[in-house]
């Protein structure tokens, strides 16, 4: 199997011996049993265990697998397919919810790559048609001009890194939130809700199509609470607003995101 990773530590290309990703400076990573190569170092490490912890992980699964994001893992799948692409990274891939269907939706060899080790442990197990590996998103693990597209699904932007990765003409694929995503949910924290705006154009890209998908959707306690935990600001809910959201029962909530996508400039290569 050929795994097109690069050292993080100096960014030597590493090559798959027997279990063993290794560079020409001899610097080793194991394979995991799961199927998943951790490429953090320590030194790249901003805490004992960075990125989504474990509960988050399985806040998302469980919400996940309710079927309401179906139509966004769906878009997207089928804006990367229609590029053909022969190689795709998911930048900050989570547990591969997204990024197994795009696997299935190309014939291309596709990436997933996360700081959180528990979401990528999760990725590794479940979907053996996508390479996953634990890493930072603004120090990714692979050789320059490497994809035909790129894929950012919640995460942040790194303008530099995204230009690195991405071949001449190559694509950039963004889902943020739209203006009114979960805005009833977060009527419970902010007093005054704020719309959000579509994201920047990164440097070196330009902007060739936005759409915005939206849902309302109603959904109980329990499924609420995972989608509430599953998200940053899960930490400013207070016990009181828990019992208010479980004393409402069904709750009806905006579903809302931009998908923007990006060509990459070669003038600017």
């Amino acid at each position: 199997m050929s795994l097109d990773y690069q050292c993080p530590l100096c960014q030597q290309s590493l090559t798959l011996q027997v279990n063993v990703l290794k560079c020409s400076n001899n610097h080793s990573f194991d394979m995991a049993k799961e199927g998943y190569v951790n490429l953090l170092p320590v030194q790249q490490k901003n805490s004992k265990q960075p990125g989504d912890n474990l509960d988050m992980v399985q806040a998302r699964r469980a919400f996940l697998t309710t079927g309401h994001y179906q139509f966004l893992q769906t878009a997207i799948a089928e804006r990367v397919a229609t590029h053909s692409p022969q190689c795709v990274i998911d930048l900050g891939c989570g547990e591969g919810f997204y990024t197994q269907a795009i696997a299935n939706a190309c014939d291309a060899k596709v990436y997933g790559v996360d700081i959180s080790k528990s979401a990528i442990k999760y990725a590794a197990k479940r979907y053996d048609n996508c390479n996953f590996s634990v890493a930072s998103i603004s120090q990714a693990p692979f050789n320059d001009e490497m994809a035909d597209v790129l894929v950012s699904i919640f995460a942040p932007l790194f303008d530099a890194e995204l230009a690195r990765l991405a071949k001449p003409d190559s694509k950039l694929i963004v889902a943020s939130p739209g203006p009114w995503h979960l805005k009833e949910l977060k009527q419970y924290i902010y007093r005054d809700v704020n719309a959000h705006t579509a994201i920047n154009v990164p440097s070196g890209f330009e902007l060739i199509e936005q759409t915005l998908l939206e849902q309302q959707i109603s959904v109980p306690f329990n499924d609420v609470k995972n989608l509430i935990t599953m998200t940053p600001f899960a930490w400013k809910f207070r016990p009181e607003h828990w019992q208010q959201l479980e004393q409402q029962g069904e709750q009806v909530v905006t579903l809302s995101f931009y998908v923007s996508q990006f060509t990459r400039l070669t003038d600017s290569l």
